[in-house]
């Protein structure tokens, strides 16, 4: 069983920044892909960065410049730096692994993490 936990999210004002941690835990065999998503009221869930194991990196136009994704393979965590906060950026942001179990080294399932909220204000 594997668990993904998130932390950072917060209230913050425009031009702000915020720091997301997702930390992986449970039987981990190995991890490819981690990445960050955000949902906000009546949006569709869309992908705001992604990063392989290998370190290459992915991101939404609409944070180029501002957000940085990264990971420590180590502690199986992946952080996500947000910079220069618009009110556009509130949503509930969510992290994701393709992590296969050491349970059944077979297959590699995606898990989810519970979400964490970031507001930022105008």
């Amino acid at each position: 069983q594997v668990q993904l936990v998130e932390s950072g999210g917060g209230l913050v004002q425009v031009g702000g920044s915020l720091r997301l941690s997702c930390a992986a835990s449970g039987s981990i065999f190995s991890i490819s892909d981690m990445g960050w998503y955000r949902q906000a009221p009546g949006n569709q869930r869309e992908l705001v960065a992604a990063i392989t194991s290998g370190g290459n990196t992915n991101y939404a136009d609409s944070v180029k410049g501002r957000f940085t994704i990264s990971r420590d393979n180590a502690k199986n965590t992946v952080y996500l730096q947000m910079n220069s906060l618009k009110p556009e950026d509130t949503a509930v942001y969510y992290c994701k692994a393709a992590v296969v179990d050491y349970s059944d080294i077979r297959y590699e399932n995606d898990y989810w993490g519970q979400g964490t909220q970031v507001t930022v204000s105008s």
